[in-house]
């Protein structure tokens, strides 16, 4: 007990008098802008985020603005921050809270997790930072601290160690704070006890934590899983016929659902130039021109994009390409594009 209550009351006094990290969202007590925020930063880091929360609360001000947004502006929005999925969810829990709430999230911790696209951690940040409910966050950075300050040998993304981390959590979160301590261990996390290089000279927990006593600061947390990258080769077709030219949509069940890119021809290795204007004419494109215009490499989670881009003038329209639409090059960028497609658009059309 004597434990916990030193770390939980040294962390406290830290995020009272050293803390200076700046955030926007930090000491905000709107739910819908703790949640809008903790949606952007799912996968994504802060300074990278900020620029989208703050476009997103210009945009759309509460709640119910959000849920009468067009959903091509919302992703439009979104674009560049990846796992679209998230900006789907959002957008639908957004109309869930506008529609079944009158646009007022829910107050209880179990009614937040009941909503598209939240899930324990999010639940918990919501009920703690807007509500002051007695919930601990647990995110990367809570189970680095927690694992080193206790050096806990159990793999953090084990379903034991998940479990023994997320109990552990809500030991050490203090009640009658709650708001303030999640805040001080992400933060701390974030800035103090950081995965590279962390602060141990200066950290104010050093005393007493067991990694830095037993010299296995660096060795934890652990981890079990590694990650399988495979790599997808998409040539990338501009097919032009005067001002306009030709996109589509795509679909569920993949990367990237809802966005827009041009033609795509996925293969299973880079190909020639001279192989794109043969699978094109097997196609049934009549082409005039075509050109290399590039390739870019994106990393996602489980694989790499390994993309190659061709500038293609057709004779004619081709009959067949129902599933997209030709638009004016003009007009090209009100449209979402994944992050690879949506530079090449910008460093050579727009």
């Amino acid at each position: 007990m004597a434990n916990k209550q030193h770390f939980t009351d040294t962390l406290l006094l830290w995020h009272q008098t050293c803390n200076d990290r700046q955030l926007p969202w930090k000491s905000e007590t709107d739910p819908y802008k703790i949640w809008l925020s903790e949606i952007i930063l799912q996968q994504t880091r802060a300074l990278q985020g900020l620029p989208y929360y703050e476009r997103y609360i210009s945009h759309y001000p509460t709640i119910k603005d959000l849920a009468a947004a067009e959903d091509a502006v919302v992703y439009k929005l979104w674009q560049g921050l990846g796992y679209y999925n998230r900006c789907k969810n959002m957008l639908a829990t957004a109309r869930t809270v506008a529609e079944e709430y009158g646009g007022v999230f829910p107050n209880t911790y179990e009614g937040i997790l009941q909503l598209k696209g939240i899930g324990a951690y999010t639940a918990s940040a919501i009920a703690s930072f807007a509500f002051k409910l007695p919930y601990a966050v647990v995110d990367g950075n809570v189970n680095r601290v927690l694992s080193r300050y206790f050096a806990i040998r159990e793999a953090v993304d084990s379903t034991v160690g998940k479990k023994m981390l997320a109990t552990l959590a809500q030991n050490m979160l203090n009640e009658q704070q709650p708001d303030q301590y999640n805040q001080a261990i992400m933060d701390f996390g974030a800035t103090v006890c950081t995965p590279q290089k962390p602060l141990c000279a200066s950290c104010m927990l050093q005393d007493r934590c067991q990694a830095f006593a037993e010299d296995a600061v660096q060795l934890l947390p652990i981890k079990t899983k590694k990650i399988v990258v495979l790599s997808r080769h998409f040539q990338y077709i501009m097919l032009r016929h005067e001002d306009k030219v030709y996109v589509q949509q795509r679909g569920q069940g993949d990367i990237w659902q809802n966005l827009y890119e041009p033609y795509l021809w996925e293969t299973e290795a880079p190909s020639s130039i001279e192989e794109v204007s043969s699978y094109l004419g097997q196609q049934g494109i009549k082409l005039s021109q075509i050109r290399e215009m590039g390739t870019s490499k994106q990393r996602l989670t489980h694989r790499w994009i390994l993309a190659q881009f061709y500038e293609v003038y057709v004779e004619e329209l081709p009959a067949y390409l129902q599933q997209g639409m030709w638009v004016p090059l003009s007009s090209i960028n009100q449209y979402a594009f994944p992050k690879t497609m949506a530079e090449h658009i910008k460093k050579h059309y727009i």
